[in-house]
């Protein structure tokens, strides 16, 4: 498995005032939308996201969004390599992704870019 890079979220409160600053930052403008009620602005390596209290709470718990070629092939290493998948993997507006419990305990949502088939 190749990982290609990896996104830092942020819960913010709020989103409006928020984005124009990582715009600047990161040199470009933000990818909006919207998921299961949470606001979320991809910015540069950020991935901001503003929304009920009860939903940021759950999305604290992943570290870091890793990007990689394929998700299954992910799904596969992380499985063979102890992780634990705690959901996934699923569709998204910008590919496919899957949350993993490492041994460890830490908790990434891995990604790729690929179209549903």
């Amino acid at each position: 498995m190749e990982i290609l890079g990896a996104t830092l979220r942020i819960c913010v409160d709020d989103l409006e005032t928020t984005v124009p600053f990582y715009e600047r930052l990161a040199g470009g403008p933000a990818l909006r939308f919207e998921r299961g009620g949470v606001q979320v602005a991809a910015v540069g390596c950020f991935l901001l996201m503003s929304g009920p209290e009860a939903e940021l709470e759950v999305l604290r718990k992943v570290g870091a969004t890793i990007a990689v070629e394929d998700v299954d092939e992910a799904h596969q290493v992380l499985s063979d390599s102890g992780a634990h998948v705690l959901a996934g993997p699923v569709v998204t507006p910008a590919g496919r992704n899957l949350i993993a419990m490492h041994p460890d305990g830490s908790i990434y949502e891995y990604v790729d870019r690929r179209a549903p088939e």
